[in-house]
């Protein structure tokens, strides 16, 4: 038998493609319920649910049906919630953020008498939800942001929602040394083993607005003094540098797909875990696109949520998270199986 000649070597990477064991065994890239973090809303005096309009799935919890939610995905294996509250009133300074029985604080407070150390218990760490002007700080007689008495405010906040329970803060108004100011009132009041996830590289987005629903946001102008321009990637690596020197324990972008360059950047280069926020505006085309009947919304809330594993992020903020931990844990269809 005379064989053909030898055509030389081919490259056939489709080999390790050939079914699923085999895709499995060389996968880069898993999901874990324990890399995900539910964002939560609970609302003061509510009595009921109120379902978010933008969101579909999401709510403004009750205290007691934040509870219930928050121990369901702890129970399926989450590696965190962090919580966003909504007060009944609002003032110039944000009071309710640092009252112990404003809304935030009490819920923190109820989840870790629940929760305990079960799951960790993040707060997000800005006065955007208690001002009547719905900024991220105190304003000046000009109407602006006044960075540096924003930063009182921000010391008064961390102390009262590190006495609440919170294991982990995460400041997120893009004020200047906020990282540093924090850290500092923390250990300053011995809550040296409490956490800050910075939200290092935070852009003046338009996939918010699905959250300023969530939150009732009285917003008045917009952000762009304070959060970065999304024209730029390179001065994420300056906020990256500045926010780890200051001390900061985790680093996050946000938001997530439409910044993956920013995100790899940022972990390539970050000495601590880098985190993603898959923001409102994200999960409502995904969900609005799906109720269309234009994609399979589960294989392509896995899918999104592999490319932040993809670019580098350790931990994924996402409305999915309980979701997609119970389908771990209950076992997926033979569809969706190989992203998990």
């Amino acid at each position: 038998m005379t064989l053909p000649p030898f055509p030389g070597p081919i490259d056939r990477p489709r080999r390790l493609r050939a079914g699923g064991a085999l895709r499995s065994l060389v996968r880069e890239h898993t999901l874990r319920p324990a890399d995900l973090v539910l964002p939560m809303f609970v609302r003061e005096g509510a009595q009921e649910n109120r379902p978010v309009s933008s969101m579909p799935g999401v709510e403004q919890h009750t205290m007691d049906s934040l509870v219930r939610a928050a121990t369901e995905a702890t129970e399926r294996g989450v590696g965190g919630i962090m919580l966003f509250g909504v007060p009944e009133t609002k003032n110039a300074i944000g009071s309710g953020a640092t009252a112990d029985d404003g809304i935030l604080n009490a819920a923190l407070a109820r989840l870790r008498a629940e929760l305990g150390d079960a799951t960790v218990i993040m707060a997000d760490l800005c006065l955007d939800e208690f001002t009547d002007h719905g900024h991220c700080g105190v304003l000046d007689a000009a109407g602006r942001v006044d960075n540096d008495a924003t930063l009182v405010r921000y010391r008064e906040m961390a102390l009262a929602q590190a006495e609440a329970g919170a294991h982990l803060l995460g400041p997120s108004g893009m004020m200047d040394g906020q990282i540093a100011a924090i850290r500092d009132a923390l250990d300053g009041a011995g809550h040296e083993e409490t956490a800050l996830f910075a939200y290092t590289a935070k852009y003046a987005s338009a996939f918010y607005g699905p959250f300023r629903e969530a939150v009732d946001s009285t917003l008045q102008g917009d952000r762009r003094t304070y959060q970065q321009d999304p024209a730029n990637g390179r001065e994420a690596l300056r906020e990256l540098a500045l926010d780890v020197a200051e001390g900061a324990d985790l680093v996050m972008v946000k938001p997530g797909l439409p910044y993956l360059d920013v995100l790899a950047e940022v972990a390539a280069a970050s000495p601590v875990p880098v985190g993603a926020y898959q923001v409102s505006g994200e999960y409502a085309m995904i969900e609005a696109a799906a109720a269309n009947g234009w994609i399979d919304r589960d294989r392509t809330v896995l899918e999104s949520l592999l490319a932040f594993r993809r670019a580098g992020a350790r931990t994924v903020l996402t409305y999915y998270a309980s979701e997609v931990a119970g389908w771990y844990r209950d076992g997926l269809p033979a569809h969706l199986r190989e992203f998990l």
